[in-house]
């Protein structure tokens, strides 16, 4: 893909700078905590069929933008090669230098790999494009030479002459809105280009050079979120939740899974002892129960549930963000592990709805205390009490839970967006 990143934006700079903010062009405005470009290259980076990314920016800003990309790479990375190319003045100009940075197009590169022989062209300034879109451009490349998204217009267009006269009314079933990326075998595509700079043709996107060179042109279906900004009133639709980004958002289930060891009798080891827990489940005690070796309170369930949530959230694990290594969390109840997992799931743009708990042991017997577990449990999650299913079973003598050795528990949570 070549993503284009190096307009100037003049109308949206010159804004921004008449309403007191400092001027920039729109490819470098801040996006879900990234420049806007970067969108484009998350959305591409997820499409299999896209294989690297060339970006393009203005030539002053080539080495400066390397270590911003570099930088944007290591700390989210695309999975992905990339290529920094310097643009020119005008769009096909942009396009024409980041075509040249691509891959060529003998039918194995240097390093053994397939060279690219397909191009997508997308506007950065079109930071809203879904990878179905993208995907739907790219796997059309296998039956045309030219692909293009488009929408059917609504509105009537007429066409004017210098006098602002109507001289025609075109047919509107006729008339699609073009979106990008646009896509093209990589050859032809090259071929058009060079043909437009020995022919001094002037062109406002590659699909208008390709049908200028002769190529047939495909229009797939567009996305009516696929806008693009231009002007300062678009500057609203970066707002979080502004624009239905086109891209279905499911539900997400997390799984939490954990183990401690009881305290063995007769066990004198002072170093030992040091980590022993009066047994805690759910957030209460267990009275009678064994106690656990543990560095915080020892909450196998809450663990497990910690884990589960962090799972939704994307957000690692327990041992990540609450490490045994670290002093401040000897004894600290679980509980607390638990309130920072889901404030990271809130963080995350979802909410748990539903949960699920087992723990195996073979000792202590649980029945008594499983309706107590789950409403705690429930309170912890801000759940109806009904929300929250508690389980407890044994292994049947089995393993070192049988053996009564230690106690076992999971957690399923499920949360959807809101």
């Amino acid at each position: 893909a070549v993503l284009l990143a190096a307009g100037s934006g003049t109308r949206l700079a010159q804004a921004l700078a008449a309403g007191g903010q400092a001027p920039q062009s729109k490819q470098y405005l801040t996006f879900e905590g990234a420049p806007l470009f970067w969108k484009s290259a998350r959305t591409l980076a997820r499409v299999a069929l896209v294989r690297g990314i060339v970006f393009v920016f203005p030539p002053r800003d080539v080495e400066r933008m390397a270590e911003v990309v570099a930088g944007l790479d290591a700390t989210e990375p695309l999975g992905l090669p990339w290529r920094i190319a310097a643009g020119g003045a005008r769009r096909q100009d942009s396009v024409r230098l980041g075509l040249a940075a691509l891959p060529g197009v003998d039918i194995t590169s240097a390093s053994g790999q397939d060279a690219c022989t397909a191009v997508l062209v997308h506007d950065s300034a079109r930071p809203f494009a879904s990878a179905g879109l993208i995907r739907r451009v790219a796997e059309a490349l296998a039956e045309h030479e030219a692909v293009i998204p488009g929408l059917a217009v609504t509105d009537t267009i007429k066409r004017v002459d210098n006098n602002n006269l109507v001289v025609d009314t075109p047919v509107r079933a006729s008339l699609r809105a073009v979106q990008t990326p646009q896509g093209f075998r990589l050859a032809p595509l090259r071929a058009a280009h060079a043909r437009a700079e020995a022919d001094g043709w002037e062109v406002t996107d590659d699909a208008g050079l390709m049908e200028r060179a002769g190529h047939a042109v495909a229009v797939v279906e567009g996305e009516e979120q696929n806008v693009k900004i231009t002007t300062p009133a678009d500057l609203g639709l970066l707002r979080s939740g502004a624009v239905n980004h086109n891209e279905a958002v499911f539900p997400r289930t997390g799984w939490g899974y954990d183990v401690h060891k009881y305290l063995r009798p007769g066990q004198d080891d002072p170093k030992v002892l040091a980590k022993a827990r009066p047994m805690m489940l759910g957030g209460l005690p267990i009275p009678g129960a064994p106690q656990v070796l543990a560095h915080s309170d020892g909450d196998v369930l809450l663990h497990a549930l910690t884990d589960a949530l962090l799972g939704i959230a994307c957000a690692g694990d327990i041992g990540q963000l609450f490490p045994d290594t670290d002093a401040a969390f000897e004894g600290m109840a679980s509980a607390i592990f638990v309130s920072e997992a889901l404030l990271r799931v809130r963080q995350a743009g979802y909410r748990p709805t539903h949960a699920d708990l087992t723990v195996i042991a073979q000792t202590p017997k649980l029945m008594p205390h499983k309706e107590r577990i789950a409403a705690q449990v429930a309170q912890l999650l801000d759940l109806p009490r009904e929300a929250v299913n508690m389980k407890a079973t044994t292994e049947e003598g089995l393993g070192f839970t049988g053996e009564k050795r230690g106690i076992k528990a999971v957690a399923v949570v499920t949360a959807i967006p809101g």
